[in-house]
């Protein structure tokens, strides 16, 4: 799986839409839709606000658990 289909799974199982993360997190709306939609890749300091947010290690959001 891609971090976008990582993303997406995640924030779908908080129940989130995409605009309440990027509110919660205060990110814009259009940066966690170029994730998700795999146009951009998020900034290493992002994966870790991500990571915390989702109680989830970087590696897994990043899909380097092996």
């Amino acid at each position: 799986m891609e971090f976008k289909d990582i993303l997406r799974e995640l924030r779908e199982e908080k129940g989130l839409t995409q605009a309440q993360l990027a509110e919660q997190l205060h990110f814009s709306l259009s940066i966690v839709n170029k994730w998700e939609n795999g146009k951009k890749n998020p900034s290493v300091e992002a994966v870790k606000i991500l990571a915390k947010f989702f109680n989830v290690t970087t590696d897994y959001i990043l899909n380097m658990d092996n």
